[in-house]
């Protein structure tokens, strides 16, 4: 008799409105039928929505490497407009110096040549003012030697002062173009970083759209299979978080696997305090993702590591690239609190997208993407990471 309640109680569920049963008759075959048909139904569509959502965020996550690779080249770009920017004001300002050289060269000969034009002697000449004063031919002739010898250097020296000032002119150009050159390229990933940001915006609200979605078919699979959506979510859950920690294991053995040959690897010496570029991580703790921040109050991943690393006593670029660059590689098996760990696109130094900062215990502190916030997370979230090192 229960059963029978209950598969009323669905059938009434399932039917339009206005054709529940007169006086709660007993469904028949072909109502049951049709109650089992429109679950099953239900339980395709929140599959299908299930599958959705999951390519969906599978899209968001290559977006959003995407998108840091973008900032990354970016702040590469910005690492490289600062350094062609002072590059060029060193230009100029050797230009200037090089041009006043000159300048004050070319004054020199012009009052030598007044000097001479006056009879005066130069100061430059004391020491033959005696030969200067002989009236026979031997003291002309060495007059003559004396100021075509003085002469002489005076022209190879202003000569020399103006090819350099020349020179030191044309390598400012050069140096203004090449900082010209670092600021339009700067602006271009800026650019490129700001449209690959707009699509994974747009991706994200497709895919909460699509969890949205999900969530009122799982709702009606619930009603219809009479169990509750808090029991159907619960049980999405779960897998998704199985799925996780088997990824998770996988990487880990990967890493152990690859530290495997470097077991005897010495660990280098640390010239930094480590405990404080930690303790520094762990304050920024829940400080929102900004693309380009290098705190106080926002970061992106490079940016948190170098202020971290900074108050060690340890100066880095904002550039994860050029943080493992100047860093001392390690395997898995060597880390330490306070060392970094490097994610790759393609596994190249070169093209490094993320840095986190490790904190033992396969976990880490990490400034993650737009949207999120710098936080502690399993080592592993984003697979086996390409590269270990020690600033």
């Amino acid at each position: 008799m229960r059963s029978r309640t209950l598969a009323l109680a669905l059938v009434l569920g399932l039917l339009p409105a206005g054709a529940a049963l007169a006086d709660e008759q007993p469904p028949s075959a072909d109502q049951v039928q049709a109650a089992q048909q429109a679950a099953a139904r239900r339980a395709g569509e929140a599959s299908a929505a299930t599958r959705a959502l999951a390519a969906a965020q599978a899209t968001a996550q290559a977006m959003d490497i995407r998108v840091e690779q973008a900032v990354e080249r970016h702040n590469g770009a910005v690492l490289h407009q600062q350094q062609a920017e002072a590059q060029a004001a060193e230009a100029q300002r050797t230009a200037a110096t090089a041009a006043a050289t000159a300048d004050t060269a070319r004054a020199a000969a012009a009052a030598l040549a007044a000097a001479q034009y006056r009879g005066d002697v130069r100061p430059g000449l004391a020491a033959f003012a005696g030969l200067l004063s002989a009236r026979d031919m031997h003291a002309a002739s060495v007059r003559r030697e004396a100021v075509r010898s003085v002469v002489d250097e005076t022209r190879r020296v202003v000569d020399t002062a103006t090819a350099a000032s020349a020179d030191a002119t044309a390598s400012s150009a050069a140096a203004a173009r090449a900082a010209g050159a670092a600021r339009a390229a700067t602006a271009e990933v800026a650019q490129a970083q700001q449209q690959m940001q707009a699509q994974l915006t747009a991706q994200q609200t497709e895919v909460a759209r699509l969890a949205a979605e999900r969530t009122t078919l799982l709702a009606q699979l619930a009603a219809a299979q009479q169990i509750s959506v808090a029991l159907a979510g619960a049980r999405q859950q779960a897998l998704a978080e199985a799925a996780a920690k088997a990824a998770a294991d996988a990487a880990r053995k990967a890493a152990l696997a690859a530290a495997a040959g470097h077991s005897s690897d010495a660990s280098p010496y640390r010239p930094g305090d480590a405990s404080a570029a930690v303790a520094f991580a762990r304050a920024q703790l829940g400080l929102p993702y900004v693309w380009g921040g290098a705190g106080p109050g926002t970061y992106d991943c490079s940016g948190l590591t170098m202020r971290s690393w900074q108050r060690a006593g340890v100066e880095l670029p904002h550039f994860a690239a050029d943080q493992y660059a100047r860093s001392t590689p390690l395997s898995y098996s060597s880390l330490r609190p306070g060392d970094l760990v490097f994610w790759s696109h393609d596994g190249t130094p070169q093209d490094i997208h993320h840095v986190a900062l490790y904190l033992g215990d396969d976990q880490m502190i990490e400034a993650p993407r737009t949207g999120d916030v710098v936080k502690v997370a399993s080592l592993w979230i984003m697979g086996t990471p390409n590269f270990y090192a020690r600033p």
